[in-house]
């Protein structure tokens, strides 16, 4: 029989998160700071909401997706990208951000092991708002941008090893030395083997066994889930957290030419389930216990967004880094992460600390992710009023006016559609100097081509996102797929962005130009130079 009160309860949450969502966009703070707030709502507001075990599993699945998505990250590439700057910086931020927050603990008059506790989850910082923040602004590729993004999967690798750790220390042995001893070896030893695992796979099996999922983007997406839960099942079957393996399996196929497509598809899953974390999240905070604890809330937010700040602009500055670079970099950084959360839930459900610390940090987070995003999106005035009134002379850092821009194109042309046609077009272009962006959803049909390319489906908004559309110069689509022309078409008006649509059927002309298509490709043999001629005549390309 079905549940009635758990889809009363699961309505209800989402309901709540999406008022609140809406109200945070036209405030323009991170949707989590929307989800705990309609948490706190529900639970300790009006007490619409308790606690559950489909809604709980619910919220371990968001966790799992998290982990996973944050792995799809992590390509060894990136790693390797991560230079001496990243580690040393993010080091430097780690141990003195945990050292500072374990001494300011004790001083609250904590205990030490909840003191460690949220030492740690003090540490980390949001991926999830940063990357957020730093695509909204368009800033990603950015000099403070890369810096930035590099200290948070340092972050992650470390947050990984303490989950790890976490999973190796049993509450009941806990005083007993060799036993927590054994326990912290077992976990590491199954991590080991699961790491080693995951990077075999990634080598060996995954490319033949994704290369074959890969003609159909929902078969490959079925597959990777099927790959994250495998591992989930093995770490489980460990004795370690789900979230490990999440992760792990996150990072094999992040190696693969799939996994900007498998993001995209895995993200709306995650923000589903992540929303009914953060909501049960704020529903089973204490308001009283952060009331009652106020200074201390206060204390470690003001810990938080000044000595996060403070340290990594030390640090970069020390290691070289502009002004600019220095300051914006260390705004960015200053807040708590959701897997503070995640580790403070862990830390409860193992019995190490109670649910006032788990509160306390419910209040930081949303002091701090809510505060710092309103700093992260004010970070260039906010560096040119520090830099007027001289409070960035102690760093020693080498003048610079600002980071540049990363190596997002601009003033290109994005071509969908590697048909015979498209990379006629795109080579064409190529040979004429223009910057162009092959986008298709086949990888072997986009070896090859000059340019930048975007492997995926076109028709998902994301997609066009990537491959720069708002900042393009011109849309071509050489697909011959009438639905998606139209729909092109319509993105490229939209993005005020000129198009040229194959209108590979006389019964496609009229419906395109009635959208607003500013050029129709009739013919193949209409050849690219003559495409040319015809878009310098529209003023779109140069002659």
């Amino acid at each position: 029989m079905t549940d009635l009160p758990v889809l009363r309860d699961l309505g209800v949450i989402l309901l709540a998160a999406l008022a609140c969502a809406l109200l945070a966009r036209r405030a323009r703070t991170p949707t989590i700071v929307a989800y705990l707030v309609a948490g706190l709502v529900l639970g300790p507001g009006l007490h619409l909401v308790d606690a559950s075990e489909p809604v709980d599993l619910m919220s371990e699945v968001g966790i799992v997706l998290l982990l996973f998505l944050v792995g799809l990250e992590l390509s060894l590439d990136k790693i390797r990208d991560v230079g001496r700057v990243v580690l040393s910086t993010a080091a430097a931020q780690v141990g003195l951000t945990a050292a500072g927050g374990f001494g300011l603990s004790l001083l609250l008059g904590f205990p030490p092991v909840e003191a460690l506790f949220l030492a740690v989850a003090l540490t980390f910082s949001s991926t999830v708002v940063v990357v957020k923040l730093l695509d909204q602004k368009h800033e990603s590729d950015s000099l403070h941008g890369r810096i930035a993004v590099g200290i948070l999967l340092v972050q992650d690798v470390v947050v990984i090893v303490a989950l790890t750790l976490l999973g190796g220390l049993d509450p009941e042995g806990a005083g007993d030395p060799a036993a927590m001893l054994r326990g912290l070896l077992a976990s590491l030893g199954g991590m080991g083997v699961l790491v080693a695992a995951a990077l075999l796979a990634a080598r060996r099996l995954l490319p033949r066994a994704m290369g074959w999922a890969a003609r159909s983007f929902d078969v490959l997406f079925i597959w990777s889930l099927f790959w994250c839960f495998l591992f989930v099942a093995a770490a489980e079957a460990m004795h370690l957290s789900v979230e490990i393996g999440a992760f792990l399996a996150g990072i094999s196929l992040a190696q693969l030419p799939y996994a900007h497509e498998l993001r995209r598809r895995v993200h709306p899953l995650m923000n589903f389930f992540i929303a009914v974390f953060f909501v049960s999240l704020g529903a089973h905070m204490e308001l009283g216990a952060a009331l009652e604890h106020w200074g201390a809330v206060l204390a470690f937010s003001v810990f938080v967004v000044a000595g996060k700040w403070l340290v990594v602009t030390a640090a970069l500055a020390r290691a070289g880094q502009g002004e600019a670079t220095a300051f914006r970099a260390g705004v960015s950084l200053a807040q708590i992460s959701e897997f503070s959360f995640i580790f403070a839930s862990l830390g409860l459900a193992s019995g190490y600390v109670g649910r006032p610390v788990l509160s306390i940090l419910g209040a930081v987070g949303l002091l701090t992710i809510g505060g710092s995003s309103y700093l992260i999106l004010a970070d260039r005035r906010l560096h040119a009023l520090a830099r007027r009134a001289g409070l960035l002379r102690p760093f020693r850092a080498r003048p610079e006016a600002e980071d540049a821009a990363g190596s997002e194109p601009r003033g290109h042309v994005v071509v969908v559609g590697m048909n015979a046609l498209g990379r006629r077009i795109v080579r064409g272009l190529a040979e004429r100097g223009e910057v162009v962006v092959a986008v298709d959803s086949d990888p072997a049909k986009l070896a090859g081509l000059p340019g930048r390319q975007v492997l995926g489906n076109a028709e998902h908004p994301a997609v066009l996102e990537e491959a720069g559309l708002p900042r393009a110069k011109l849309l071509v689509s050489a697909l011959q797929i009438e639905d998606a022309n139209n729909l092109l078409a319509f993105r490229g008006r939209s993005a005020g962005v000129p198009t040229s649509i194959h209108a590979f059927d006389q019964a496609v002309v009229e419906e395109l130009r009635e959208i607003g298509a500013d050029h129709l490709i009739v013919s193949k043999s209409a050849g690219t130079h003559r495409l040319g001629r015809i878009l310098h005549r529209l003023g779109v390309t140069p002659g």
